[in-house]
């Protein structure tokens, strides 16, 4: 039996859509499900969509992700180049080959000639379909053609009578009727191939046993599959997996926001988590099961996992998982991540950010979420004082009145060499505690004085712990005042 070997083969388009790192996530864990190897190629013969560091781009997410390749571009190997544009003469090589054995043949049709069969087309609302008029030129007048300069592209003979069919480890066996199969281009007038040519070339040179990609490329591959025929290769397993949609019928479209691994890693989803919450996206382990490690999903991972309906992209799953993944943290791990966006936010160099750490913690299921949870913090904002009325703690405006200006006087009582969380919870539990009270009417307010908003990062004792003893009095003061000046009940 081969040893199992994958690839991913990306085109240096700019970004790793989701779809694409799937795609990579999928054929990475074949591999190394059987001990195989697994191949990163670049597919940069379309050069009009090429993007300057787009290919380095691709090293460093699939670096960062784990998904460590054994052969590569950057990494080296036995098969190389693994940069298409750098395989011109190899694709030449079997371009002649094939038009030798008379399965493709040069065409020589005119930029304005393909337009006027399109406007034609068109005008019908018939669909586009090169009417091959080029394939009956005799080699002799091919060859003069060539010889003299005159462009051209090459195109695959295709059979036009009979079926074709394939097997699919995914969709199982598929027929398609030869008829509907255009003459596509090989080869274009740039000397560059085509996918439809590179990739079945590049797969067989490179010994690739599975291909694994998106189920768009089902109506293609009995075209490729007539080139592994023609040239007398071995075809090889094909994997076809569903589509990400964002919605039933709509595609996972950049145009319509998040649909890049980097999109959401720069907003603070943990890579973990993402690979997660991707793997599942049209694979099952066949359990209820959801958490699985990078090593995990290569011991479970399955073709016979693989589902042919398309997946639904859940942007509130994935943040759950997202805030699921950040609780596992430890404490050390969540305070690293989270200090840039302390940084974005707070400007003050007297907060305790190891305070703020365990406030947000098991709080938090994105950190990009940081910020705008701590505007508080540098300037306390305006703030109505209906926010000082809460039913279920049994606060109003009235009761408010009353104890915060206790809650002032027994804080005010804690020496600053002893203002730490255990203090402040002693004296404003003891607080309530001596007015018989339950502890929300006394903690309530001051939160409220405290944040100014209607929905904090953490309680009283959290907050006033992580601003200090003087600014904490400074913020109750003017509660106070805001107080004094409303009306006599909300």
């Amino acid at each position: 039996m081969n040893k199992v070997r994958t690839r991913f083969a990306p085109s240096p388009t700019g970004y790793l859509h989701i779809g694409g790192l799937r795609t990579a996530l999928y054929a990475y864990l074949l591999a190394k499900q059987a001990s195989g190897d697994f191949i990163l190629r670049i597919e940069d013969t379309d050069q009009d969509r090429y993007v300057e560091g787009a290919t380095e781009f691709i090293y460093r997410t699939l670096r960062l992700c784990g998904l460590d390749y054994d052969e590569g571009p950057d990494v080296g190997g036995d098969y190389g180049p693994y940069i298409q544009s750098e395989r011109r003469s190899i694709y030449r090589e079997y371009i002649d080959k094939l038009i030798n054995l008379g399965e493709a043949y040069p065409c020589f049709c005119t930029k304005e000639r393909l337009d006027e069969l399109r406007a034609k087309a068109a005008e019908s609302k018939t669909a586009y379909v090169y009417d091959r008029h080029c394939r009956h030129l005799s080699k002799e007048e091919a060859a003069e053609k060539m010889a003299s300069g005159i462009p051209y592209v090459v195109r695959q003979k295709m059979p036009t009578t009979g079926q074709t069919t394939f097997d699919d480890a995914v969709y199982g066996q598929i027929t398609v009727d030869n008829s509907v199969l255009e003459d596509g281009i090989l080869l274009k007038s740039d000397g560059l191939p085509t996918y439809n040519f590179a990739n079945v070339v590049d797969d067989h040179l490179m010994n690739i046993t599975h291909v694994i990609r998106g189920s768009e490329y089902l109506s293609s591959t009995p075209k490729y599959n007539l080139l592994y025929q023609a040239f007398g290769w071995e075809i090889p397993t094909y994997v076809h997996v569903s589509q990400i949609m964002r919605s039933p019928g709509k595609k996972l479209s950049k145009r319509d926001g998040d649909a890049s691994f980097s999109d959401f890693y720069n907003k603070g989803y943990l890579k973990e988590a993402i690979l997660n919450y991707i793997a599942l996206l049209g694979w099952s382990p066949g359990t209820d099961e959801e958490f699985f490690t990078l090593e995990e999903l290569a011991e479970r991972f399955s073709i016979s996992g693989i589902s042919k309906s398309d997946a639904i992209f859940d942007p509130a799953k994935l943040r759950w998982m997202n805030g699921e993944y950040i609780r596992k943290l430890s404490f050390a791990e969540f305070h690293e991540m989270a200090i840039p966006y302390y940084k974005q936010a707070i400007q003050r160099e007297d907060v305790n950010l190891e305070v703020l750490s365990r406030m947000l913690h098991t709080r938090t299921e994105v950190l990009s979420d940081i910020p705008e949870q701590l505007d508080f913090v540098d300037t306390l904002p305006d703030y109505n004082v209906d926010l000082y009325v809460h039913k279920k703690m049994k606060s109003s405006v009235d009761t408010s009145r009353e104890y915060l200006p206790q809650a002032w006087g027994v804080l005010g009582e804690i020496e600053p060499k002893d203002w730490n969380e255990e203090v402040i919870h002693e004296k404003l539990l003891g607080l309530a505690n001596s007015l018989s009270v339950k502890n929300g009417q006394v903690l309530w307010p001051v939160r409220v004085a405290l944040s100014g908003k209607p929905v904090s990062p953490g309680g009283a004792i959290e907050l006033a712990t992580l601003l200090g003893k003087e600014e904490t009095l400074a913020r109750i003061d003017f509660g106070m005042e805001k107080l004094s000046v409303a009306p006599a009940s909300i």
